[in-house]
């Protein structure tokens, strides 16, 4: 402790520091995410539905939220509000995807897997993956009404996608 009674922050390994006020929680999903997925002792094909969706998710934190270039309007600099809302979007893929693969499990009709997720749905994953070429140029309100769309998009999409395998 120091003089004045608070406790020291001590990394307990090489992570970034959290953001204030309950995102730590998010972001510590995330970096585990991230750091937990290594599917080169097993293919791919050979993974249970549900870790498929957690490696293609982990690609997307990977490769489309943390990667940034500065040389783009777009990306060399990012607004708090964008990158909780493509975090959400993401979280909330996450969320949906693993919920539909689930509930058609215990079903009598068509199985749900990754690959029919990612061809039916392929346009929101589209849209998911290009939620960072978003221009914080456009104001605040125009990319949240977007990131929004996109959320509420998401939700419909799997519940047709539920709607059409039973």
């Amino acid at each position: 402790m120091d003089k004045k009674g608070f406790r020291k922050y001590k990394p307990k390994s090489r992570t970034r520091e959290t953001f204030e006020s309950g995102h730590s929680g998010i972001l510590l999903w995330a970096a585990g995410l991230v750091a937990g997925t290594n599917s080169s002792l097993v293919g791919k094909d050979a993974l249970a539905e549900t870790d498929k969706i957690t490696l293609e998710t982990a690609k997307l934190l990977r490769e489309d939220y943390l990667a940034q270039n500065a040389f783009t309007p777009y990306d060399k600099f990012c607004p708090f509000y964008k990158s909780v809302w493509m975090l959400r979007n993401i979280i909330h893929f996450y969320n949906l995807a693993n919920q539909a693969v689930e509930r058609a499990a215990g079903m009598d009709g068509q199985k749900i897997t990754y690959t029919l997720i990612k061809h039916r749905l392929g346009d929101l994953f589209y849209r998911l993956v290009s939620q960072k070429f978003e221009d914080p140029a456009e104001g605040e309100d125009v990319l949240v009404a977007k990131f929004q769309k996109l959320h509420d998009d998401l939700i419909a999409g799997f519940r047709n996608l539920e709607d059409e395998t039973r």
